[in-house]
């Protein structure tokens, strides 16, 4: 039988496409990590501002895989994911390049990944870059009734209300750890969606093959937030995010949810989009 005390070799996929200094914040922080077992892989999207160069330079320790052209989210991950399945890799952090990390955040990811077998995914608690101590994410909640996913605690001040360990519905590819045999069962991010949402469809697969999903609060990220994509409430994000949520729900809705969640996922968009014109204005 397997050591339970041994530590899990884990490998870390990092997304760039032309976010050098970002990306190099973001590894600064990994470096500080204290889980004694990991290798960081960077995917580069055919980046334009000598991020490779960069990379290599500071951190000759990291792989940097250069891509010829820009394979967006899934693509780009699903490249360090499958270097990190052919390198031994018992499991596979996906880590947002807009983030950085709590020195003792991978010991607590794997702590929790290694209580139970059945166990696929594993978040941590997120928080807003820029307001440290306000939630991004304590959790991922979908609603199939209503054509809507949401995260937990989002936007609310840390007063350890959501400390508390416990299965979701769906893990945000921000920054989640996965069991490799999952992966092998359910396969790696869907690249039919363009961008956003291949988190929970991936989430939802994993769920589908049998695995939990665990949020582990004693793990914390900080995110910056939509980087790569014009900011929280830019009109890029809400149209492409749209159109992602409405390819989800259609793929994984029963017949008895369409009468409800088309609308309703036009509903809460128009609310989004509202914010962000009351806030441009």
């Amino acid at each position: 039988m397997p050591d339970p005390s041994a530590h899990m070799n884990i490998i870390i996929v990092v997304v760039n496409w032309n976010g050098k200094d970002v990306t190099l914040d973001c590894l600064r922080s990994i470096k500080n990590v204290t889980y004694p077992k990991y290798t960081v892989i960077v995917v580069d999207n055919a980046s334009s501002d000598h991020s490779v160069e960069s990379f290599r330079s500071e951190f000759p320790e990291v792989v940097v895989l250069k891509q010829e052209k820009n394979l967006r989210f899934a693509g780009g991950n699903n490249v360090g994911i499958k270097y990190a399945m052919e390198h031994g890799a018992e499991a596979v952090l996906l880590l947002n390049n807009d983030t950085t990390v709590h020195p003792e955040f991978l010991t607590h990811l794997v702590e929790r990944l290694k209580k139970d077998p059945a166990t696929g995914m594993v978040a941590p608690k997120i928080y807003y870059h820029d307001d440290q101590k306000r939630i991004w994410f304590a959790g991922g909640e979908i609603s199939l009734w209503t054509g809507t996913m949401r995260h937990t605690g989002i936007r609310e001040i840390d007063h350890g209300q959501h400390d508390q360990p416990g299965k979701i519905d769906y893990a945000t590819g921000c920054c989640v750890l996965v069991r490799s045999s999952a992966i092998e069962k359910v396969g790696v991010l869907d690249e039919s969606y363009f961008i956003y949402t291949e988190d929970a469809d991936w989430s939802m697969r994993v769920r589908k093959a049998g695995f939990t999903i665990l949020y582990e609060p004693a793990a914390k990220v900080w995110h910056k937030l939509s980087v790569s994509a014009g900011g929280h409430l830019s009109s890029f994000k809400m149209k492409n995010k749209f159109v992602s949520n409405m390819r989800f729900f259609a793929r994984y809705a029963s017949w008895y949810h369409w009468p409800v969640f088309p609308w309703m996922s036009v509903v809460a968009n128009g609310v989004a989009a509202l914010k962000y014109f009351l806030k441009a204005g």
